[in-house]
């Protein structure tokens, strides 16, 4: 039988040292750059470990240099020879083996490329959905194969870190049952139960509950993930997160658990020292300080409620913005006063992107306000908001009045522009804290109706449920947690609701019938009436956190085959159309786009 190989590897690429110096070695690789110097032929051979020069010469083997006279860039090729010292004034200083290159005594070519569509060592300076469509290529850049390379360490570490603590890792269904958990399902449809549709998980959410109510008591997994939601720089459509649920537990123990696995993979991936234990926060003391259920500690600029001292001051907005049950809030920012008045329009511009329909500013001076709303305030009222926001001379105010929503989306993203305009972000700091007591549920303007703020299974505080009820629902606290890192929640849980007769509750405050219940939750709320434990949890975003370890802005960095804004792979172009033949298989009929339409009725015509 004939072999594609003849030889095999002794030595990768980028293992090959001076004390290597006279051995004989067989490499493989690709070809990254072919140099001809005066009969003397150069190859940089490439594998993921790095990069050896392996040097082709007459004297050495007429037959190989006649044959990498045909070597071109992303050629495979085998190559048997010794090796060698680089000559003096040839040492390549940037490489691990740029002390060594190997003489090469027998090649093959065991494959040939086209030439590339870009220079791959370019890759930086290449538009995005060229390197995407050409995603195999784009890999063999060293940083995105380091980038995996730590992902795949990162994923042991995590798997060792939880074996340790007595977790079980069990797989959880895919093709599972479309619930309601916040974002769109992706459907599948069955083609042995015509007309109904299995979906793919957002979560396991489910499944890791009954398998604490089967008894056994720590569960973990890295799951893959699937939601039908709008995309940005940090999440896709199919993901993959840290899920656990343990059995018997109370908060305090899924955050210590949590707090080592992140001392332990920021230690062992780029030796960075994380400090424990985690701040901790509300989530009212969130939103009131720093507009935001993500705060980034990593600096000040805290938000001031000032709504009460706006109130009695001469300014109609501010006025009218309290009386209606609305807000004034401030963010004192210190030596803000060298502001320019153009550096103020671009941040009045940045806050009604987001709802802000204007802002006030002051700026104090040595004199005194520069304000054009300083007239509005008596001596009184000035004394009050510096002491107030901690207003000092060089410092600038900046104002927003509105409902709380708008106040705090708008002075929640504007004191993090700030941060970023004003350099207070240190880029090497890595501050977590714990964002606890969210409210069970929230109010949909869409849906005119509450939802869950995380998800129907989360445990509520049992003095709010009976307190409040029915009759103020909004005010209902739960028993969820996130974990947030520099501004990005990376984490979320909560100690789940095990007693039917509180899921039957909560239910029904969301509005479901009993028939609801039934069709959506029957096997949930059968599994909660056979002994279910008291139980918690939390999922952790994988992606997300190894976009911290390898400081990058994308996510598609960190992810072998990612998806594109428009949920896209350009690679292999999907999603795609099927054959009509599938889809009668599946009893699906597509409606034609508006595209497809107009084709039709041209032809028609």
């Amino acid at each position: 039988m004939n072999k594609i190989m003849e030889w095999t590897r002794t030595h990768y690429c980028g293992d090959l040292r001076i004390e290597n110096v006279d051995q004989e070695v067989v490499l493989m690789g690709w070809c990254q750059t072919r140099r001809d110097h005066g009969g003397v032929i150069f190859v940089d051979l490439r594998d993921y470990t790095g990069i050896s020069q392996i040097v082709f010469k007459m004297e050495i083997s007429e037959t190989s240099h006649v044959l990498a006279d045909s070597i071109r860039g992303e050629f495979v090729l085998a190559v048997k020879g010794k090796v060698a010292h680089r000559i003096e004034g040839n040492v390549n200083p940037k490489l691990p083996t740029g002390e060594i290159e190997i003489l090469v005594e027998t090649l093959e070519i065991l494959n040939k490329s086209e030439t590339p569509p870009y220079v791959l060592e370019n890759r930086e300076n290449v538009d995005e959905k060229l390197r995407l469509t050409y995603r195999f290529l784009d890999l063999r850049d060293s940083t995105l194969q380091n980038n995996l390379m730590l992902r795949s360490q990162s994923l042991q570490i995590v798997r060792n870190y939880f074996t340790s603590q007595r977790f079980f890792e069990i797989e959880t269904p895919i093709l599972t049952k479309s619930t309601p958990e916040g974002a769109r399902d992706y459907l599948v449809p069955s083609r042995v139960n015509p007309g109904l549709f299995f979906a793919l998980p957002q979560s396991p959410q489910l499944f890791k509950q009954l398998l604490m109510i089967s008894g056994y008591d720590r569960y973990m997994q890295l799951a893959r993930c699937f939601r039908d939601e709008d995309l940005r720089g940090n999440r896709q459509p199919e993901f993959t997160q840290i899920d656990l649920e343990l059995s018997f537990t109370e908060p305090e123990e899924i955050y210590k658990l949590t707090e080592g696995l992140m001392v332990k993979l920021f230690e062992e991936t780029i030796s960075v020292k994380v400090e424990t234990p985690f701040q901790r926060m509300t989530y009212q003391e969130s939103m009131e300080n720093y507009g935001s259920d993500a705060p980034d500690i990593r600096f000040d600029l805290k938000l001031k409620d000032i709504s009460d001292i706006a109130s009695e001051c001469e300014l109609r907005v501010f006025k009218q913005v309290v009386d209606k049950g609305g807000i004034v809030k401030a963010i004192c920012v210190p030596g803000g006063a060298d502001f320019s008045r153009k550096d103020l329009d671009d941040l009045t511009e940045f806050a009604q992107i987001y709802g802000a329909k204007g802002m006030a500013w002051i700026k104090r001076n040595q004199d005194g306000w520069q304000s054009p709303i300083g007239k509005f305030f008596t001596s009184e009222q000035k004394e009050a908001l510096e002491e107030r926001v901690g207003l000092n001379v060089g410092d600038l105010v900046l104002f927003c009045a509105d409902n709380t929503k708008v106040v705090h989306d708008a002075l929640g993203n504007l004191r993090k522009e700030i941060a970023l305009r004003r350099g207070l972000i240190n880029n090497s700091e890595y501050r977590f804290v714990w964002v606890t007591d969210f409210p069970l549920f929230e109010y949909s303007e869409t849906e005119k109706s509450f939802t869950s703020s995380h998800h129907p299974f989360t445990m509520p505080d049992i003095d709010d449920l009976e307190k409040y009820g029915e009759q103020d629902p909004e005010k209902i606290r739960s028993r969820a947690y996130d974990v947030v890192l520099n501004g990005v929640e990376i984490g979320g849980g909560s100690i789940r609701i095990h007693r039917e007769d509180i899921q039957k509750k909560v239910f029904r405050l969301l509005k479901l019938t009993d028939e609801e219940i039934e069709s959506k939750f029957g096997f949930l709320m059968k599994a909660l009436s056979y002994g279910a434990p008291p139980h918690g949890g939390i999922a952790l975003g994988f992606d997300r956190m190894m976009m911290f370890l390898l400081k990058t802005d994308s996510i598609r960095d960190v992810i072998a085959f990612p998806k594109t804004q428009k949920a896209g792979c350009l690679m292999t172009d999907a999603p795609s159309a099927v054959e009509t033949e599938q889809l009668d298989e599946l009893h699906i009929r597509v409606k034609a786009s508006a595209q497809q339409t107009e084709k039709l009725e041209l032809a028609d015509k």
